[in-house]
């Protein structure tokens, strides 16, 4: 069951346990909800706070320790209020990246790289300078789900794993969602259904049922089970106990959207308890032949630069998509995060895998390669304009001038589109259309 708490105008923080890497919450305040992250169940080192409607309700922050200057920080201008509640969402992956959104948006208002990616077991919460709340923390230990077939939605935030630990007799679903909602598209798996008999994969609530087992007694009122289940390329599979266990149930062509969340619900006389994780990928969790991303060649024209951290990028052609590709957007089908040589210089574009090629943004244009590179490894997408680089974005190649490009995207026309970021235009420029686009609000990819 969902916590439920008052806190006082005292800034004075009430602890819980937390076991998955996301805390769900809602909070009705007029300003100034404080939610920290420690190791234990008191004000201790380390620590990060998030602080969100800080300075009257125009600005949040992440702080480490307690300590100023804060580690990063966003304008967000009547983010809470005092009639309603308002929800968001807290990450912490394992390689050490913080993020904090809005509930139903997967897109993150503060994002940052703690280096010394502490393993946290508790949130505390509080208000302060002049405020009082009411919050409602969902992301706790377990959550449970009612025998109403009513979804409740996790951010996924294209992440293609999920560990989800169940206990119920019987009527385990999972939805993955393009959006915190049930309009298509969207697929479905349904573990233990017909009174724990039998499980499918469904696609859009279509008939026939892209792949149905008989899977007798799979989940158990008595205990927890647990499910790996992965979604690339379009192909879903589900695996008992992690991922190399026995495989339950998969089918290919099943996921051609971006999913942004993963929802769970129990019906037909089942209720349900749930831990729910989303894990970053390890290194070292993908294929041998992918090959670390290259070093700067000197002043060679064309060299590369220096990726750092775990991102690889893997030579690929006609469309294919290698394993532990980084998603990068949706256009009709997934877009994949690419880069290919063009007019003297290394491009971050989109690999369009039904096309057979990778789009890249240049002199004006969108131009089709079809022998690419690919990114595959963990991190994510943070919002930002005109030429503020993060520190740890990702450089994804440079110009024919030697300058260093980035990879961004940006929303067009109802799809989401990758391509260059240039930090001395301070614009990401995106191929779409035939054209090269320019946009001065985008997202960047950090590790």
């Amino acid at each position: 069951m969902p916590i439920e708490v008052d806190t006082e105008d005292k800034l004075e923080y009430r602890f819980y346990p937390v076991t998955n890497r996301i805390v769900n919450f809602k909070i009705r305040a007029p300003n100034d909800a404080h939610v920290a992250l420690t190791t234990g169940p008191s004000e201790s080192d380390p620590m990060l706070e998030v602080f969100i409607g800080g300075w009257k309700n125009t600005k949040s922050v992440i702080r480490k320790n307690r300590t100023k200057p804060d580690v990063v920080e966003a304008d967000t201008p009547d983010v809470l209020n005092a009639g309603e509640f308002r929800g968001f969402w807290i990450r912490w992956t394992t390689d050490g990246i913080i993020t904090v959104g809005r509930e139903g948006e997967a897109a993150a208002f503060l994002s940052w790289q703690d280096p010394d990616n502490c393993p946290f077991n508790y949130v505390g919460v509080c208000t302060g300078w002049g405020a009082s709340g009411s919050w409602i923390i969902e992301g706790g230990p377990e959550m449970k789900t009612p025998d109403n077939l009513k979804y409740n939605f996790l951010p996924a935030l294209e992440h293609g794993t999920a560990k989800v630990e169940f206990k119920g007799p019987s009527n385990c679903h999972i939805g993955l969602m393009a959006e915190a909602n049930e309009k298509l598209p969207l697929t479905e798996v349904i573990l233990g259904g017909w009174n724990n008999t039998a499980s499918v994969i469904r696609v859009n609530r279509e008939a026939p049922d892209r792949a149905r087992v008989d899977t007798p007694n799979i989940v158990t009122n008595s205990h927890f089970t647990t499910f790996f289940i992965e979604w690339r390329h379009g192909h879903l599979s589900v695996r008992q106990g992690g991922p190399q266990g026995p495989l339950v149930i998969e089918a290919q062509e099943s996921v051609r959207f971006p999913v942004r969340f993963l929802a769970v619900r129990t019906g037909w006389g089942a209720t349900g308890k749930w831990r729910i994780h989303f894990d970053a990928p390890q290194s070292g969790q993908f294929p041998p032949q992918i090959a670390p991303f290259p070093t700067r060649r000197g002043d060679t024209p064309g060299g590369v630069v220096s990726s750092g951290g775990s991102a690889c990028w893997v030579p690929a052609s006609g469309g294919s998509v290698p394993d532990g590709a980084v998603l990068g957007g949706h256009d009709g089908e997934q877009l994949y995060v690419a880069r290919a040589r063009y007019g003297g210089g290394l491009i971050p574009g989109k690999l369009v895998p039904s096309h057979g090629v990778c789009y890249v943004a240049w002199g004006g244009g969108e131009n089709s390669v079809s022998d690419y590179e690919v990114l595959c490894g963990g991190g994510s997408w943070i919002p930002v304009s005109g030429d503020a680089i993060p520190p740890n974005a990702l450089p994804g190649g440079e110009t024919e001038e030697g300058e260093p490009l980035f990879i961004g995207r940006a929303n067009h026309e109802g799809t989401i589109t990758v391509g260059k970021v240039q930090p001395s235009h301070g614009c990401v420029y995106i191929p779409y259309g035939g054209e090269e686009l320019k946009y001065d609000q985008y997202e960047i990819f950090v590790q």
